[in-house]
Protein backbone atom coordinates (compact mmCIF):
# COMPACT_ATOMS: atom_id res chain seq x y z
CA UNK A 1 0.00 0.00 0.00
CA UNK A 2 2.87 2.41 0.71
CA UNK A 3 5.45 3.22 -1.83
CA UNK A 4 9.30 2.16 -1.94
CA UNK A 5 11.67 4.22 -1.25
CA UNK A 6 13.15 3.50 -4.61
CA UNK A 7 9.84 5.13 -5.87
CA UNK A 8 9.47 7.99 -3.85
CA UNK A 9 12.97 9.32 -5.06
CA UNK A 10 12.33 8.97 -8.64
CA UNK A 11 9.16 11.26 -7.54
CA UNK A 12 11.47 13.85 -5.70
CA UNK A 13 13.87 14.14 -8.75
CA UNK A 14 11.15 14.21 -11.54
CA UNK A 15 8.67 16.80 -9.20
CA UNK A 16 11.54 18.89 -7.59
CA UNK A 17 11.56 22.57 -8.32
CA UNK A 18 15.12 22.51 -7.06
CA UNK A 19 18.19 20.88 -6.10
CA UNK A 20 17.54 19.57 -2.46
CA UNK A 21 14.26 20.11 -2.99
CA UNK A 22 11.91 17.15 -1.03
CA UNK A 23 9.32 18.99 1.01
CA UNK A 24 7.89 21.47 -2.11
CA UNK A 25 4.02 21.29 -2.98
CA UNK A 26 4.45 19.56 -5.76
CA UNK A 27 6.35 16.60 -4.60
CA UNK A 28 4.29 16.38 -1.83
CA UNK A 29 1.02 16.64 -4.38
CA UNK A 30 2.95 13.44 -6.29
CA UNK A 31 3.86 11.49 -3.53
CA UNK A 32 0.11 11.44 -2.40
CA UNK A 33 -1.21 10.99 -5.46
CA UNK A 34 1.08 7.70 -5.76
CA UNK A 35 0.06 6.82 -2.12
CA UNK A 36 -3.70 7.27 -3.39
CA UNK A 37 -3.43 5.67 -6.64
CA UNK A 38 -1.52 2.43 -4.56
CA UNK A 39 -4.67 2.57 -2.25
CA UNK A 40 -7.43 2.65 -4.87
CA UNK A 41 -5.81 -0.33 -6.30
CA UNK A 42 -6.11 -2.28 -2.80
CA UNK A 43 -9.63 -1.21 -2.43
CA UNK A 44 -10.54 -3.45 -5.57
CA UNK A 45 -9.77 -6.27 -4.17
CA UNK A 46 -9.97 -5.71 -0.22
CA UNK A 47 -13.47 -3.78 -0.30
CA UNK A 48 -14.44 -4.05 3.38
CA UNK A 49 -11.35 -2.54 5.10
CA UNK A 50 -13.34 0.19 6.04
CA UNK A 51 -10.22 1.68 8.22
CA UNK A 52 -8.36 2.15 5.40
CA UNK A 53 -10.24 3.93 3.48
CA UNK A 54 -10.66 6.48 6.26
CA UNK A 55 -6.52 6.86 5.76
CA UNK A 56 -7.44 7.17 1.92
CA UNK A 57 -10.08 9.62 2.08
CA UNK A 58 -7.23 11.69 5.17
CA UNK A 59 -4.35 11.28 1.66
CA UNK A 60 -7.70 12.87 -0.82
CA UNK A 61 -8.16 15.73 1.69
CA UNK A 62 -4.54 16.45 2.57
CA UNK A 63 -3.50 16.71 -1.63
CA UNK A 64 -6.68 19.17 -2.23
CA UNK A 65 -5.51 21.23 0.34
CA UNK A 66 -2.14 21.06 -0.92
CA UNK A 67 -3.47 21.95 -4.81
CA UNK A 68 -5.66 24.20 -3.34
CA UNK A 69 -2.56 26.40 -1.94
CA UNK A 70 -0.82 25.66 -5.03
CA UNK A 71 -4.03 27.21 -6.81
CA UNK A 72 -3.67 30.51 -4.21
CA UNK A 73 -0.13 31.22 -4.49
CA UNK A 74 0.97 30.16 -8.17
CA UNK A 75 -1.65 29.32 -10.92
CA UNK A 76 1.18 28.18 -13.04
CA UNK A 77 2.41 26.10 -11.08
CA UNK A 78 -0.69 24.54 -10.40
CA UNK A 79 -1.60 23.78 -13.92
CA UNK A 80 1.56 22.13 -14.47
CA UNK A 81 1.23 19.95 -11.72
CA UNK A 82 -2.54 18.99 -12.62
CA UNK A 83 -1.31 17.96 -16.52
CA UNK A 84 1.79 16.19 -15.30
CA UNK A 85 -0.18 14.18 -12.87
CA UNK A 86 -3.47 13.92 -15.19
CA UNK A 87 -5.64 15.23 -12.11
CA UNK A 88 -9.04 17.15 -12.71
CA UNK A 89 -9.24 20.68 -11.78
Amino acid sequence: MSITNEKKQELIKEFATKDGDTGSAEVQIAILSTRISNLTEHFKEHHKDHHGRLGLMKLVGKRRRLLDYLKKKDESRYQNIIKKLGLRK
